[in-house]
């Protein structure tokens, strides 16, 4: 396609004139929408591993838990960042209360490009009891689901903050998917110390 669009310009290049030079543009128009429109589409891509139900037994099985509607305000939000050093993206924490006073935390974490979505369990005293890749969208990176990579934030709360190389082992290939999901449990260990202890 290329070669024809290539002759077939040098041909009219070599006679262009100005009564060729309107013939000229509308074939450099025609040839752009056609290469453009033959140019291979990128798909979409997610992969979903886990529903919120299903995160919810595997991290908490039969325990009984309670929806809380939490927003935080504005002196929260910033409280938080401070924190944990991690961006606070939305007010609105998607949490429900274990009977045992643990909690249950839909969230999203950037990848690369695209959102991640995870699913993470506190305990009482606010340590990471579990957590679980519900969906990913990027083409790569999804060795962040693994459990032995996630079992690096078991214990961990908001006594420290968690750095990618430190605490945290870095997965090559998915540096960004990585360091987003650390700043995430930042991000919900400090939710818990600063909103959720107290509710």
């Amino acid at each position: 396609m290329k070669d024809i669009i290539l002759a077939s310009f040098l041909a009219m290049s070599s006679k262009i004139d100005s009564s060729n030079i309107m013939i000229l543009k509308s074939f450099l128009k025609i040839a752009t929408f056609v290469g453009f429109t033959l140019l291979p589409l990128t798909e979409l891509y997610a992969e979903t591993y886990l529903t919120n139900e299903q995160a919810r037994e595997a991290l908490w099985g039969s325990a009984s838990m309670s929806p809380l509607g939490v927003t935080l305000t504005e002196d929260q939000m910033d409280s938080i960042e401070d924190a944990s050093d991690t961006r606070v993206r939305t007010n609105e924490v998607k949490a429900w209360k274990t009977e045992t006073g643990g909690w249950f935390i839909i969230d999203q974490v950037v990848g690369k490009h695209e959102m991640i979505d995870v699913a993470v369990a506190l305990t009482n005293d606010g340590k990471v009891k579990g957590i679980e890749v519900l969906q990913y969208r990027e083409t790569y990176g999804f060795e962040i689901k693994h459990p032995k990579w996630l079992a690096q934030f078991l214990g961990k709360d908001h006594t420290e903050i968690l750095r990618l190389d430190e605490q945290i082992k870095n997965i090559s290939g998915a540096t960004l998917s990585s360091r987003h999901l650390t700043d995430g449990i930042n991000r919900l260990t400090h939710t818990w110390d600063q909103v959720l202890r107290h509710l």
